[in-house]
C-alpha cells in the first residue's frame, strides 16, 4: 500500500457530548470560537513556564500546550519559515453550519480529532475542554457539562468516557486505510469552507486544480506525519506532484464567504472557501491513502477549526 499508514501514525476522531446548562449561543461557524476556548483552557492547564509567549520558552519541545496548540519546528529545523506552516495536531469538527442557539438541557455535539503523539495527552485534552465550557463559549458565555465521549473509527465507535464514571477508558486510535476501491474516478464531498491558496492567493471554484488539491494535502500530511508521529513522508512528493497534473475533475463547486474577528490582529479576516461535490478522475490509485487520511486532517487553511473538511463518496466511485 502506498503512501503513510494509520497504523504508523495513529489518528483518533472523538465525538464530544454536552449538555447545555446556561443558553448557548455559537457564531454562524462555531469552528474558532471553540478553539479560543480550547486554547485558553488548555494554556491554563499544561503550559508549564507560565511565560506570556511560546517564542523563545526552554520548555516548548516538551510542553504539551505548546506540543498540541502552537506546535514548534522540528529542533533541527533551518528554515525560518516553517514555523508558519507547521501544523497542528488537533482538528474541531463543530456542529452543522448555521447559527445555532442551544437552550439549557439541550445537547450540544462536536467532534475532535487528534493525531500521533498528541493522542499520549488525551486526559489533559478532555480536562482542558470541561474547563472551557465549564468557563463558557460563544456571545453570551452559554456553558455545558461533559456527559460522554465516543472514539469513531471507520470500523465502529466505542465509548471510552461518560460523566458517571468520569474515567477514560484504553482504546486503540488505529486502524487500516480501507483498500483501493478501484476505478478512475472519487468523489469528494467538500463540507466546509476549503481554502487553497497558490502564490498567496485562494483558489476558486474556476480556479482549483485536483494539483493543486493534492500537493497542499501531501504537504499537510508529509508535515503531520514527521513532526507528530515521527514517521517521515515515504513518498517522492515531485513524483506524486507529477502524477497529480494529469488528473481530472468536473463537479459542482460554489464559493461561501465566512469572516472571523481576530482578537490577536484586531481586525475580521475572510475565510471564506470552495464547497460541493467534486469528482476527480484518471490514475487516482497512488492517492488513495492520502486521500483517505484528509478525511481525518482536513485540508488548506485554518484546518484546526474545521475548514477543508471533506468526506469521500465511495458509492459514486468507478
Amino acid at each position: 500500500m502506498t503512501g503513510l499508514s494509520l497504523f504508523s501514525c495513529p489518528l483518533g476522531r472523538y465525538r464530544f457530548e454536552w449538555r447545555v446548562r446556561t443558553p448557548l449561543r455559537l457564531p454562524e461557524y462555531s469552528g474558532s470560537a471553540l478553539r479560543g476556548s480550547f486554547g485558553g483552557a488548555l494554556r491554563q492547564l499544561g503550559c508549564m513556564a507560565r511565560e506570556p509567549v511560546c517564542t523563545g520558552c526552554m520548555m516548548i519541545h516538551s510542553c504539551p500546550y505548546a506540543t498540541i496548540f502552537e506546535t514548534p519546528p522540528p529542533k533541527e529545523a533551518t528554515d525560518q519559515t516553517m514555523a508558519a506552516v507547521v501544523p497542528h495536531p488537533y482538528v474541531i469538527e463543530p456542529p452543522p453550519w448555521g447559527r445555532q442557539f442551544f437552550a439549557p438541557g439541550e445537547t450540544l455535539v462536536f467532534h475532535l480529532i487528534l493525531a500521533g503523539r498528541a493522542l499520549e495527552q488525551l486526559p489533559l485534552v478532555v480536562l482542558a475542554w470541561q474547563r472551557a465550557l465549564a468557563k463558557g463559549v460563544g456571545p453570551g458565555m452559554g456553558t455545558a457539562d461533559l456527559q460522554c465521549i465516543t472514539w469513531e473509527g471507520a470500523s465502529g465507535a466505542t465509548t471510552v468516557f461518560t460523566a458517571e464514571e468520569g474515567i477514560l477508558h484504553p482504546h486503540a486510535a488505529r486502524e487500516p486505510v480501507p483498500p483501493w476501491p478501484g476505478g478512475d474516478r472519487l468523489t469528494l464531498e467538500l463540507l466546509t469552507p476549503t481554502r487553497i491558496q497558490k502564490e498567496g492567493k485562494p483558489l476558486g471554484p474556476g480556479r482549483l486544480h485536483p494539483r493543486d488539491f493534492l500537493v497542499t494535502l501531501m504537504r499537510r500530511v508529509s508535515q503531520m506525519a514527521r513532526i507528530h508521529c515521527d514517521h517521515p513522508w515515504p513518498m517522492d512528493p515531485v513524483t506524486l506532484a507529477r502524477s497529480a497534473q494529469g488528473i481530472t475533475s468536473h463537479g459542482n463547486l460554489s464559493w461561501r464567504d465566512w469572516t472571523r474577528r481576530s482578537s490577536r490582529q484586531g481586525r475580521n479576516m475572510a475565510l471564506g472557501g470552495v464547497v460541493g461535490h467534486w469528482t476527480l478522475v484518471g490514475d487516482l490509485r497512488p492517492f488513495w491513502e492520502l486521500l483517505y487520511l484528509g478525511e481525518w486532517l482536513h485540508v488548506g487553511k485554518n484546518a484546526t477549526f474545521g475548514l477543508g473538511g471533506y468526506r469521500l463518496r465511495r458509492g459514486e466511485n468507478g
